[in-house]
């Protein structure tokens, strides 16, 4: 959802029935980390950079999208991955709204993949630890099931919130974020907006009738 087209607010399906309610789920990526940008580097300082990564707060120059802020306005209460970044950017998104961390939402696991002779930028060298992680080479982190079976428990929690006050917003990391939204859409839920992207700021709102 890199720009709302029309207003993200209001632009809902026609319910099918008149009567028909529905619930919305929204998930965040959060904003840009403070984090310095790096230059190639190879395995053993990809490693120290996830561990950077995972400690960093938000970035002071990236706040919220004005048109996000409206959207999480509508929820009272927030939920967040407990990694800084993720707090700090639910924070910044809605400071009105009563704030729930927890490690239930923290990113699907990387680790370094050891190739001594490699040195390649960051991005390059997650895209293929997250390779090499379906591929079946944990290093002792969690696998594709654990988190796919995170993903389950937070889409538990995420529905039981939008079923009692019609919004459930979740503010957390891009590729966990994709799981929870697999998994949403296996149970029923329609993505109404957005795609799930490598984007800060991203969001993609799911929807679904209230059920009785």
């Amino acid at each position: 959802m890199e720009r709302p087209r029309g207003n993200v607010l209001r632009r809902r399906r026609k319910p099918t029935r008149r009567d028909e309610r529905l619930i919305r789920v929204v998930l965040i990526r959060h904003g840009k980390p403070d984090v310095a940008r790096s230059p190639r580097i190879g395995h053993k300082r990809f490693q120290t950079y996830i561990e950077e990564y995972e400690r960093a707060g938000l970035h002071p120059e990236s706040p919220p999208p004005a048109w996000l802020v409206e959207l999480a306005r509508q929820a009272r209460r927030i939920h967040a991955s407990d990694r800084p970044r993720a707090q700090e950017s639910a924070r910044a998104l809605a400071p009105h709204a009563e704030l729930s961390t927890s490690s239930l939402f923290m990113e699907a696991q990387l680790k370094s993949p050891r190739l001594p002779l490699v040195k390649m930028k960051p991005p390059a060298w997650a895209v293929l630890a997250r390779l090499a992680w379906h591929a079946g080479h944990h290093g002792g982190i969690e696998d594709y099931r654990d988190a796919r079976e995170r993903a389950e428990k937070a889409v538990d929690m995420l529905a039981d919130v939008a079923q009692e006050d019609g919004i459930a917003v979740l503010v957390a990391h891009g590729y966990f974020n994709a799981i929870v939204g697999r998994t949403l859409r296996k149970q029923g839920w329609r993505r109404h907006e957005g795609s799930h992207r490598a984007k800060f700021w991203n969001a993609v709102v799911y929807e679904r009738a209230l059920a009785s």
